[in-house]
């Protein structure tokens, strides 16, 4: 981690024995950030690998053997929809803790309810925002971000192993516990909490969805 720390910046490449700069990215690193030849650049491939090259005409000369890290049990949160640019700050905040899978759903109480288009273009939106988080938080996982599902139902059905749901008055988080389903600001109705197989309390008072999302990854990743 030291060596991604200390590069002048961190980047995504599709193949990190050869890597080569999307043209967005490459822009970025030129325009923007104005590397110099000789200027450390850590590339990673999204899926635990990841080497040091240097900037070098414009392009990335490998300068360190590539480094594997090790797979690990995927951690996830899912979150009720919420308004405003709220879910792109949930997906954010996650990647940058490492939260492995982030699960969009609609409840009972979810004010925003999209038809399928905006869905679709809300999850391309929100996987370019994981994918700029992970740039900047030099972290080497790009997490999934599934397609919004369309009740908590569905949600207990899908990921009902390891899921619990975020509660006030609930439980401490037993080891078995891989994913925490946190609800919109109206909270779950009592027919969805009874869908769930246990609860885990969040510290802290009433949270707002938004800050309950990134508790909940944060506890998980930490108990990592």
């Amino acid at each position: 981690m030291n060596e991604r720390r200390r590069a002048a910046t961190h980047v995504i490449v599709d193949d990190v024995t050869s890597p080569v700069l999307a043209e967005d990215d490459h822009h970025h690193r030129v325009r923007v950030l104005r590397l110099r030849d000789g200027e450390n650049v850590s590339v990673t491939d999204g899926r635990g690998a990841w080497r040091v090259c240097a900037w070098s005409d414009g392009a990335l000369r490998p300068v360190s053997d590539v480094v594997r890290e090790p797979s690990r049990a995927p951690l996830g949160v899912a979150f009720a929809l919420c308004k405003s640019d709220k879910p792109e700050t949930i997906v954010q905040k996650l990647t940058e803790l490492g939260v492995d899978t982030i699960v969009p759903f609609v409840s009972m109480r979810s004010v925003v309810k999209w038809d399928a288009d905006k869905a679709e273009r809300n999850l391309e939106r929100w996987r370019k925002v994981a994918r700029e988080a992970v740039m900047q938080s030099r972290q080497v996982f790009v997490p999934t971000i599934e397609s919004v599902v369309g009740s908590v139902q569905e949600l207990v059905r899908i990921h009902g192993a390891g899921l619990a749901v975020a509660e006030p008055g609930g439980g401490s988080m037993g080891d078995g516990v891989s994913m925490i389903a946190v609800g919109p600001e109206g909270g779950f109705t009592d027919d969805e909490l009874a869908l769930f197989g246990s609860s885990v309390g969040l510290p802290g008072g009433v949270l707002r969805a938004e800050t309950a999302a990134v508790v909940a990854g944060a506890l998980l990743v930490a108990r990592r």
